[in-house]
């Protein structure tokens, strides 16, 4: 592949487990993965459109109820390339929350204003901590399944950085008042 979407290594490891049309794998992004990477239809069906171009996918047109709904398999090609993905050692781990930012410039407003910046972060933060815990509990259960124990150590991940949030939000809350 000659420019590298992550976005393609997104949809490429969701077919991997189960073919899915376009609104499918935005529902699955849109869903737990939604916690450490997003996608829009905007780049799901371009990638999409490419990676059939490319063979490592292909599109399967099927009647559910007698209406037609398109949806994407793996291929071999495509099989391949995630595997070759997953074994490169170097990979972008960009962290970007406009609420920093905001406290970064935070000097040319007030305290009062960046502490709500970070309240509102912070009931962000514990609103997703809840989904994320609930999922850990329902993973811990069927850890015997490769896949899950995969998730599982993806929603751990979160747990725990969610809880370093928090923490970090009482402080900066204590300095800032």
């Amino acid at each position: 592949m000659a420019r590298e979407r992550k976005i393609d290594m997104v949809i490429l490891g969701l077919l991997s487990h189960e073919d899915l049309s376009g609104y499918e794998i935005k529902k699955r992004i849109d869903g737990a993965i939604s916690f450490f990477w997003k996608g829009s239809f905007g780049n799901i069906y371009p990638a999409l459109k490419d990676m059939e171009n490319s063979g490592m996918i292909i599109k399967n047109d099927t009647s559910v109820g007698g209406r037609e709904k398109l949806t994407y398999h793996i291929t071999k090609t495509g099989e391949e390339t995630l595997r070759n993905w997953l074994k490169e050692e170097q990979a972008s781990n960009e962290l970007k929350y406009e609420t920093l930012l905001k406290l970064f410039f935070g000097g040319a407003g007030s305290k009062e204003v960046a502490v709500r910046n970070i309240e509102v972060f912070e009931e962000q933060i514990e609103n997703d901590l809840k989904i994320l815990k609930t999922y850990c509990r329902n993973l811990e259960k069927n850890l015997d399944n490769e896949d899950h124990m995969y998730y599982y150590l993806t929603v751990s991940f979160g747990v725990d950085t969610y809880e370093a949030y928090l923490k970090w939000c009482a402080k900066a809350k204590r300095m800032l008042r």
